[in-house]
């Protein structure tokens, strides 16, 4: 079907008046609205305005203009008989390309201080009417939403090609744009921003596919990855490539759990993580410093792992860590002779998030399962020292106080059943994902080895038995750290005792399956 007539409306004007300026050229009538209109003709594009179609003003602040059946009927019109015969009777002429993007809807909501009824004015209704029918009329309507496809409609009008598969394609990129637009809206007015509902009646997340990934877990599973366009702030999802390999799905996970545990510290931290568990933490005056102590932390399992920084990356440390075989590098920025160190390793990939200030918008835990979603709030509680119990006759001191925190802020991150040991602001063992506790404690108190003496240790959850306090006990763990709640805390407490150990109940569980 050949195009005569073209209804543009956008609020994303990038490229339109080219697009435009191509339709004219191939004899096409352009008809536009408000700002696409005006931008049109002072680029020198011949336009016909919409209230020249509808024989009527824009009215009510220009919230009716598109809402007429001149607009809608030339839109929706089959190219048969009968409905051309009705379009004749009416004096309707057919609208055969339809080129529409919405009000920034989103965009509007992610700015500070905006209110209710500012979102309410950034809900467009024209748009999303006119798209629609477009899209569904697709056999006979060309319908653009978005502008990277201008060139290749442009194209096909030139060669004439304008198949079946091309308006199929851009009828179902329609319906997303409009679907993801609804979406956008029903989890604002149903989301915390404006109420206290976490969790609403239908969760509307309009994930928009950002990559193909080459394969999943494993090469035989297929796999994508879907960004959530209305979080805001830095994370692994808004991070930016900017050297080495595409990323692959696992390499995402990692960097996800990397870059989650390395944000909770304030001082220069190091956190490297492999198949998505720490096995090196470390906080120091410096970055190279923090670097050096995570990876004296488990050098073994730091081989092909994930490195997570929570400042920008300086020359001394990128030297340090080129040494190393690693996968990616996940940082808040690089310094350009950083840069220029790392590029050398071809196919180490480099992120950079931005620099770090608190978490991001993104307040849900999200879990597929076969026929539904588990969802909940993300574990984002922090330690109040004035809610924690010591519960052992002995005192923790100051420096081991200051190690169980860390111990803890560190053992939320790693798989449960989860033990961590630390020693100076350094993770020196962890126990990760064992089906019973003191089997945990094992591993971290043999990875740690000799380095367990003077060091702390932290649980995910309560101990059940004693004795896990008592492999930490011979071990030379001095104080300890869980959320208590167990019906046998009295046996702990009575072998931190008799150890002379310090031992802290936080009241807070961190499961992490």
């Amino acid at each position: 079907m050949p195009v005569k007539r073209a209804l543009i409306s956008v609020s994303n004007k990038e490229g339109v008046v080219q697009f435009a300026r191509g339709l004219v050229e191939l004899g096409v009538e352009i008809i536009s609205t408000g700002g696409t209109a005006k931008t049109l003709r002072e680029a020198g594009v011949p336009v016909t305005y919409i209230s020249d179609v509808t024989g009527f003003p824009e009215i009510l602040n220009g919230r009716v203009k598109t809402l007429h059946p001149a607009v809608h009927g030339g839109i929706l019109a089959l190219r048969n008989p009968d409905h051309l015969g009705q379009l004749d009777k009416h004096g309707i002429k057919p609208i055969d390309l339809v080129a529409v993007n919405l009000y920034p809807f989103r965009e509007t909501v992610a700015k500070p201080g905006v209110t209710l009824e500012e979102a309410i004015e950034n809900i467009d209704i024209g748009g999303p009417s006119m798209v629609r029918s477009a899209a569904k009329n697709h056999r006979y309507v060309l319908v653009v939403v978005n502008p990277a496809r201008y060139d290749e409609v442009l194209e096909a009008l030139r060669s004439g090609e304008v198949g079946d598969d091309l308006r199929l394609s851009l009828a179902r990129e329609a319906f997303a744009h409009t679907s993801a637009y609804d979406a956008a809206i029903a989890a604002y007015l149903e989301g915390p921003g404006e109420s206290e509902e976490l969790f609403p009646t239908t969760l509307n997340i309009p994930f928009k596919r950002v990559q193909v990934l080459r394969y999943g877990e494993n090469p035989h599973q297929k796999a994508a990855f879907y960004r959530d366009p209305a979080v805001t702030g830095p994370c692994a999802g808004n991070a930016v490539q900017l050297w080495g390999k595409e990323l692959s799905y696992n390499n995402i996970l990692d960097l996800n759990s990397a870059f989650e545990l390395v944000r909770e510290f304030t001082e220069p931290t190091a956190v490297i993580i492999k198949h998505n568990n720490p096995c090196g933490c470390a906080c120091a005056s410096s970055l190279l410093e923090a670097y050096k102590k995570a990876l004296e932390g488990d050098p073994i399992s730091a081989f092909g792992g994930i490195v997570a920084l929570n400042r920008e990356v300086d020359p001394e440390t990128a030297e340090e860590m080129s040494k190393l075989y690693l996968e990616a590098i996940i940082a808040p920025g690089y310094q350009e002779d950083a840069l220029a160190i790392l590029k050398k390793k071809v196919n180490l990939r480099l992120l950079k998030t931005g620099e770090i200030a608190g978490q991001t918008s993104d307040r849900l835990d999200i879990r597929k399962i076969n026929g539904g979603l588990l969802v909940q709030e993300a574990d984002r509680i922090v330690l109040n020292p004035a809610e924690i119990k010591v519960v052992t006759k002995r005192q923790p001191t100051k420096e081991e106080m200051e190690e169980l925190f860390f111990a803890m802020t560190v053992v939320k991150h790693v798989k449960s059943n989860a033990i961590v040991v630390t020693k100076g602001r350094q993770l020196i063992g962890a126990g990760a994902g064992q089906m019973n506790r003191v089997g945990s404690v094992r591993i971290a108190l043999q990875q740690a080895g000799d380095k367990a003496r003077g060091a702390v240790m932290g649980s995910d959850a309560y101990f059940p038995f004693g004795d896990s306090l008592q492999e930490a006990a011979r071990a030379g763990i001095t104080a300890v750290v869980q959320p208590g709640g167990s019906i046998r805390d009295e046996e702990s407490i009575k072998i931190a005792d008799e150890f002379n150990m310090a031992m802290i109940f936080t009241g807070i569980r961190h499961f992490k399956h």
